[in-house]
């Protein structure tokens, strides 16, 4: 993690946040900017966190909405985001009222509310950027618009060098790194379930994106069965998963639960619970928030050898890397970890250390580093000009 200049500060912030995706839809960009809000607020500071919203009736009172997201592809996924001339009138009226010390804008370099808001606020802004996209050029390419917002930045935190590398290859421009939080007790610390058996392999993830690579996975799984190697395979996570039944054989369906999407409380349970966690993705990846849960619930983790993945495991002294799309050579070395119980227990233990790098008591207390560098001045956020999103034919 690089490292920030702590200045000083102990009086309490008002701090302005900005979800770029819908609330009430799962991701992890979500959840970190869920669990930062909450971090500050316990910390005793004032929080208020601006996004889009499908269901307006179960929000945190520090929670606002924006109104409801639309669909856009991007990055190999479907992103769901505000942004036009309502989103623009909505941010405007939150930055106003809001009398922040500081505004933190995520993923300010897509067509979201965190670019709106970085073209509306001056003063003490953050941005952090998470996506780690080299092949989407195109929303990168409109630097005449999307640069002098940039430029506007106090401070840019990137959550891996993965997103870092993307940041500076397409808009010439740095960052601190600083990696996505999880609270590693509550994954190491709660309930263990035998319903699966003690064999069981698990993957957690939005199943039906064809980048979280469970084609891959069952492939391997497959391979596995016609060895006559004794598993279970526990896929949680929302999507159809009619689809992959369907190509399956009996024998692997007969090994497999599909259990739709689960709460935080039972993922952690599963994750605790398997003899391994595989995450089998083929790209678009720039953190792996999943490794560092896996990881800290003590579950030996085999991953593709991503980029941002092998920057979780240490370059496999974590976890086991595998070459991406190949799932001969996964189904391989489930085998090898599956049956070696003294390589399962270092792997539990080395993923337990490492996965105290991710806590929340050290992210958060490097996050605020950069909370107290960009406030020092006593600067406060103030409405600017709207000049920017008319140039792309919006009206305030």
């Amino acid at each position: 993690m690089d490292s920030v200049i702590v200045v000083p500060y102990n009086g309490k912030l008002r701090i302005g946040m900005v979800s770029p995706y819908g609330w009430d839809l799962p991701g992890g960009v979500q959840a970190h900017i869920s669990d930062l809000a909450r971090y500050c607020i316990e910390k005793g500071h004032e929080v208020s966190v601006l996004a889009p919203v499908m269901d307006e009736d179960h929000l945190p009172s520090w929670v606002q909405s924006s109104g409801r997201p639309i669909s856009i592809p991007y990055n190999g996924a479907v992103a769901r985001v505000a942004f036009g001339p309502v989103a623009n009138r909505r941010v405007r009226k939150w930055i106003q009222e809001g009398d922040f010390d500081l505004l933190h804008l995520h993923e300010p370099a897509i067509p979201s509310l965190s670019l709106l808001a970085c073209w509306a606020a001056e003063g003490p802004l953050v941005g952090t950027f998470h996506a780690s996209a080299p092949k989407q050029r195109a929303i990168y390419a409109v630097g005449p618009i999307l640069e002098p917002a940039i430029e506007k930045l106090h401070a840019r935190i990137a959550v891996s060098q993965t997103a870092r590398g993307t940041l500076t290859e397409h808009l010439e421009t740095d960052a601190v790194v600083i990696p996505n939080g999880i609270n590693v007790d509550a994954f190491a610390n709660g309930d263990i379930t035998r319903e699966f058996g003690n064999r069981a392999i698990g993957f957690v993830g939005r199943f039906d994106e064809p980048r979280k690579g469970l084609a891959i996975l069952l492939e391997s799984c497959e391979r596995l069965v016609n060895g006559g190697i004794e598993f279970q395979l526990v896929i949680a996570g929302p999507g159809d998963s009619s689809i992959f039944r369907e190509g399956m054989s009996i024998a692997l369906r007969e090994r497999t639960a599909f259990l739709g999407r689960v709460t935080d409380a039972r993922k952690q349970e599963i994750l605790r619970s398997v003899a391994l966690y595989v995450a089998p993705n083929t790209g678009g990846e720039s953190f792996g928030i999943i490794l560092a849960e896996a990881l800290a619930a003590g579950a030996p983790v085999i991953a593709s050898d991503l980029p941002a993945f092998r920057d979780v495991l240490e370059g496999g002294r974590a976890g086991v890397l595998f070459p991406t799309e190949d799932s001969q050579r996964l189904a391989e070395m489930i085998v090898e970890v599956l049956n070696d119980e003294e390589r399962k227990d270092s792997l539990r233990a080395i993923g337990r250390k490492r996965a105290r790098d991710f806590d929340w008591s050290v992210v958060g207390e490097s996050i605020f580093d950069v909370y107290r560098l960009v406030s020092a001045a006593g600067e406060k956020v103030r409405l600017g000009s709207d000049l920017r999103f008319n140039r792309v034919g919006g009206k305030p």
